[in-house]
This record gives structure tokens, C-alpha cells and sequence, in this order.
């Protein structure tokens, strides 16, 4: 297998790709202090050996495709990779991955209604040869997606200069799409970087509406651009998953402030017997320890934490995995 190989300034340029997924090479390299040619040559070379891909994802919740929901597997000995492959080949799922601890893996997927989550619970995914047994922990709010993180290599000055405006304060909760704009979504969650014009040729609308309604999904976060990249190849070797017990009072709170952490990449409130979900990432064993004892540690409102350590993934946000390498989107 070819070595995989990012130096620092690879990982530099990917997180301005992640603040900005959408960015001109020539903005990532004023906002970064590089060359254009340098940024072009440097990124188009990770997109095109699969070691980063920019995508976007829904809120699924708003655009009214359904509830995402974690669920913690359990398998027969000698059967997690099958299992994963099977989960992760489902197009509902959006990421998959190897856990320690009780449960085996890790999945997230999206049913469009409670009707559809009984059917994938109860047939579905226990008909998968080596599941033994499932926890369900649906997602009640999400504080924070891992479209929204990038990894720790810019200054609060080079992020300002390339993050756009913030959202407005307040939400609806429920959008949904116009049909135009599910077919513009379809293209984007394909390839986060289209251009304008070609959204508009393969649309056959003019390329005013394409920039118009482009930037309104963006804009209004019914869809989030994401640059994907495995943690592991920016220098975060460790990736852990707290499931947190929070006195509801604090719930929302604790969320917000873990949500705002760096090493913190997705967030969200839960159904189960953890109320709150984070994903971590840091450099070393250690790292997370100072994480542990001197952020989570800090909050009298978390009563329990199962920490386990996410140790391969074979899938995120919809983009199937081999090694380190990300994949193309499949339908």
C-alpha cells in the first residue's frame, strides 16, 4: 500500500480546507500567507490521492430527512469487519467505525420516521450475520457537526479571514428543500467544490440562481460543506467517543462548552442512558487525559462518563474508507 504522506504544511492548508471547504485556492493562500500555486498544487494533490475529500452533509433534522441515531453494536467474535462492511454499505448510514470497550462499533444513520427506525432496528440490522446485540440512542440536538471542526494548525486571525459570517441566532426547526434545491444539494454532497457554473450547465438554470441558491443552503445551514480528512494523517492520533450522564438543568450548558472546545469535532444531545454524545481528538494518550481531567473533569452537572476509543473507521459521513484513505460517495 502507498504511504500516506502530509507534512505540516499539508496540514496547515487542510484546515483552512476545513474552516472554508468552499474557498478559493487563492483565499485559502492569503488567509494561510502561501502562494496560490503552492495551495492549488499541495491540495489538488491530497483530493487526488484520496486523502482529503470535500462533501457536505445535511442537517438532517431541518431539511426534514429524518433523525439521526447512534447506535453501539455488539458482535460475534471474528465477525467485526463483516459486520462493519454491511452496515457501512447501507446507504442510511453516514459513519461506521471499530470501538473499544463494551460495544464493538460505532454507527450513525439517518431514518426518515419512527416507522423506519423500528423496521431497522428490529430486522434490519439484527438480521446482519454476527450482530448480537444493539443500543439506540437517538439524537435530540446537535451542538456541534464535525463539518463545523478543523484541526488546530491556524491562528484565531487565519480562521476570521476565512470563516464566513455566522448563522443567523435563530433557526426554524423544520425547512425542508425545494425540489431545485435537492437536485443542488445531490450535487454538492457529490462534490462540496462544484463550480457555480457547472451547477448551473448541469441544472440548466443560469449562474446567478446556481451562486444564489448555492449560498442560501450554505447560508441558512440546511447544509454543511466538509472537508474529510482522517484525524490519524493531521497528527491526532487518538480518537475517543465520550457518552456523557448530565443533570438535564446543566444539559444544554455542558453541550454548548464542549461543543466550543478545539479538540471537541461533533456534539450532540441524546435518548439512552447518556444524555450527551462528544467526539474527541488528540495527539497522544495524554492529551486526552488533560482532556478528561481538566475539561470534562470541571463540570459538576457530568455525573458519569463511558469513554471508549474509536480505533478504525470505515465510514464517515457517507464516504466509505480504506485505511486512511477516503473514498469516493456512493449512492
Amino acid at each position: 500500500m502507498k504511504r500516506v504522506q502530509v507534512d505540516v504544511l499539508d496540514r496547515r492548508l487542510v484546515a483552512a480546507l476545513q474552516v472554508s471547504p468552499r474557498a478559493s485556492w487563492g483565499e485559502i493562500g492569503r488567509a494561510v500567507g502561501e502562494h496560490e500555486r503552492t495551495v492549488a498544487r499541495r491540495l489538488q494533490r491530497l483530493i487526488a490521492e484520496g486523502i482529503v475529500q470535500v462533501t457536505a452533509i445535511y442537517d438532517d433534522l431541518r431539511t426534514g430527512h429524518g433523525r439521526p441515531v447512534h447506535l453501539h453494536v455488539q458482535v460475534r467474535p471474528g465477525t467485526a469487519a463483516q459486520v462493519a462492511k454491511a452496515l457501512a454499505d447501507r446507504p442510511d448510514t453516514r459513519s461506521v467505525y471499530s470501538l473499544t470497550g463494551a460495544a464493538d462499533l460505532g454507527c450513525e444513520l439517518v431514518s426518515p420516521s419512527r416507522e423506519d427506525l423500528h423496521r431497522i432496528l428490529s430486522s434490519q440490522v439484527s438480521d446482519i450475520d454476527g450482530v448480537l446485540q444493539t443500543q439506540t440512542q437517538v439524537v435530540l440536538h446537535t451542538f456541534t457537526t464535525v463539518a463545523e471542526w478543523h484541526a488546530p494548525y491556524l491562528t484565531e486571525r487565519e480562521v476570521a479571514e476565512l470563516r464566513p459570517d455566522p448563522p443567523a441566532a435563530c433557526l426554524p426547526d423544520e425547512e425542508g428543500l425545494s425540489p431545485l434545491e435537492q437536485e443542488i444539494a445531490d450535487l454538492l454532497t457529490a462534490d462540496g467544490r462544484i463550480a457555480f457554473t457547472a451547477v448551473a450547465e448541469r441544472l440548466d438554470i443560469s449562474v446567478p440562481t446556481a451562486r444564489r441558491r448555492v449560498t442560501s443552503l450554505i447560508e441558512r445551514r440546511l447544509l454543511l460543506p466538509r472537508a474529510e480528512v482522517e484525524p490519524a494523517l493531521l497528527g491526532l492520533e487518538v480518537e475517543a467517543m465520550l457518552w456523557l450522564k448530565v443533570r438535564p438543568h446543566g444539559l444544554d450548558l455542558v453541550g454548548q462548552e464542549l461543543a466550543a472546545h478545539p479538540s471537541v469535532r461533533y456534539c450532540a444531545a441524546t435518548t439512552g442512558t447518556h444524555s450527551l454524545i462528544v467526539q474527541v481528538v488528540a495527539a497522544h494518550e495524554a492529551a486526552l487525559y488533560r482532556f478528561m481531567t481538566g475539561v470534562v473533569g470541571r463540570y459538576d452537572e457530568i455525573t458519569d462518563v463511558d469513554l471508549t476509543l474509536i480505533t478504525r473507521a470505515y465510514k464517515r459521513g457517507h464516504l466509505h474508507k480504506s485505511g486512511l484513505l477516503t473514498l469516493e460517495r456512493t449512492p
